[in-house]
């Protein structure tokens, strides 16, 4: 490595070590200038900090620091716990990440009851979902999406990583029975 690029590298680590939210290529790009390969910044800081007690990660479309995922259980007791999300707001959360963008009504349709606006301030508050615009359609409903604050407390790159239908069967999350009961359900309501 040159010395520029290695001063470079610097840059890009003391700016995404002091920042307090994850942050994208152009974030970076605010502190450092325009002349600096972030990019190759970022993948050379990835392979410094491979194995070692944080790693360099990237959630989505921003990077930030954090303490390696085998490591974690020892910073568990620093945490603030946080109060536990209701079923109401778990099945909420989980529809509104498999099939963003979504609207309070499609929300309910899926869910089969209603859904009491604070359960959605509440996914507001913790920062996991956010409004996203408003539906074109009669009425214009607000839709709403998940944040990036959604992927990096849960350790995603992207909604591409959320599980699958075989992948919570196989974590026994799933019963077979009510599986089989909502495909009749769907297949009734399609005739």
């Amino acid at each position: 490595m040159n010395a520029e690029m290695d001063e470079g590298t610097r840059a890009v680590e003391a700016t995404l070590f002091a920042s307090e939210n994850p942050m994208t290529i152009a974030d970076i790009k605010l502190y450092v200038g325009e002349e600096i390969d972030i990019r190759a910044a970022l993948n050379d800081l990835q392979n410094d900090y491979s194995g070692r007690g944080i790693s360099l990660v990237k959630a989505g479309d921003r990077w930030h620091f954090q303490t390696a995922h085998d490591l974690s259980h020892l910073l568990r007791r620093e945490r603030a716990e946080l109060r536990k999300l209701s079923r109401a707001g778990m099945e909420t959360l989980a529809i509104i990440a498999y099939h963003e963008p979504v609207s309070r009504a499609e929300i309910e349709a899926i869910r089969g009851v209603q859904v009491a606006k604070g359960t959605l301030d509440v996914l507001m508050e913790a920062g996991w979902v956010r409004p996203a615009g408003r539906r074109e359609v009669p009425g214009r409903p607000l839709i709403y999406a998940t944040t990036a604050e959604f992927l990096t407390h849960f350790g995603l790159q992207s909604r591409k990583e959320l599980p699958g239908i075989d992948d919570l069967k196989a974590a026994g999350l799933l019963d077979p029975v009510d599986l089989a009961m909502e495909r009749l359900e769907m297949e009734a309501e399609e005739e």
